[in-house]
């Protein structure tokens, strides 16, 4: 594997003992950059550039109109988040960008619905609910079928991830970075920092601006062919695995030249656990030269918690 150069999998590869064996390709991919490149995922390209267009529409709305969705005291976890809330981990600056959330839709009466906020939709643009409901219902999908061949690398039985994530506390961002200005003080549109989440699916990586940290030191970009997914390890698995898995910093910078006067979009998804799964280590990832970094388990939702607050969030 190149050193610099992250692999573009195919998800309709082949898994098990073939001489295609995603589950291994996908798995050395994660161990070496904590980031894959995938593509054949199977998101329908019109479903897709309809969110495309929703997403740029309902962001060019003025900001009066926008903070009407805006959840005052809800960590950001439904609705729109204004521009420059969110700052990484230990960063000076908040990033340079808006976005808004989808989450999952509880029955009424679930158990789960306690530790998940409803969803809000905004009035405009027209059709905003219909296309992010189904575009979350797939991304979902796809989702499980990333940490089944992730299970299969560690070990684990193929379907070992569907009660650990069924009902999880998933969500879709659809985010905005406006066009930089001349002076931004030092803030970037995403500074350098790692997901929370078990993994993360993104759309729309093919502009210029994500990087991820290697081991070495060195920042290289991640570059998907167009329509491919960007995914990546999240703290959840890093903690789940005892780092096995890495959960690698990764930011967004700002664009050279021309290109700082252009909107950027991105659209990732978060996968999450259940609120209530318990995150343990895995008993197959522990040995004398990887001894348990965490013997005290801690809930999803206690996780979640104590990382919205450390980036701004939460209070």
């Amino acid at each position: 594997m190149n050193l610099d150069t992250l692999p573009v999998l195919s998800l309709s590869a082949p898994s098990g003992n073939t001489a295609t064996n995603l589950a291994e390709d996908l798995g050395a991919s994660f161990q070496r950059f904590g980031f894959a490149l995938v593509k054949d995922h199977g998101l329908d390209p019109a479903l897709v550039a309809r969110g495309w267009e929703l997403t740029a529409d309902f962001f060019a709305q003025d900001e009066a109109a926008k903070r009407r969705w805006h959840v005052a005291g809800g960590g950001g976890q439904r609705g729109y988040t204004p521009f420059r809330t969110e700052i990484a981990k230990g960063a000076a600056h908040h990033d340079l960008k808006e976005f808004w959330h989808v989450g999952r839709d509880l029955p009424a009466g679930d158990p789960l619905a306690a530790t998940m906020p409803a969803n809000v939709w905004p009035d405009a643009p027209e059709g905003f609910r219909e296309t992010f409901t189904a575009l979350y219902a797939e991304f979902d999908r796809i989702g499980a079928q990333i940490l089944s061949h992730i299970a299969v690398w560690l070990g684990l039985a193929e379907d070992w991830f569907d009660p650990a994530i069924a009902g999880g506390n998933s969500i879709l961002r659809l985010l905005h970075y406006p066009p930089v200005p001349g002076d931004t003080g030092g803030a970037i549109r995403a500074g350098a920092h790692e997901d929370i989440n078990l993994i993360t699916l993104l759309l729309g990586a093919e502009e210029a601006g994500l990087e991820l940290l290697t081991r070495e030191g060195r920042w290289i970009p991640a570059s998907p062919p167009p329509g491919a997914l960007v995914v990546n390890i999240g703290d959840m698995l890093q903690r789940l695995t005892n780092h096995v898995l890495p959960s690698t910093t990764h930011r967004v910078r700002n664009p050279d030249g021309t290109r700082a006067a252009h909107s950027r979009y991105s659209m990732p998804f978060f996968l999450h656990l259940r609120s209530d799964f318990a995150i343990r280590t895995l008993p197959g990832c522990v040995s004398a030269e990887n001894p348990d970094r965490y013997p005290v388990p801690i809930t999803a939702d206690e996780y979640l918690h104590e990382r919205l607050r450390e980036i701004g969030l939460k209070v």
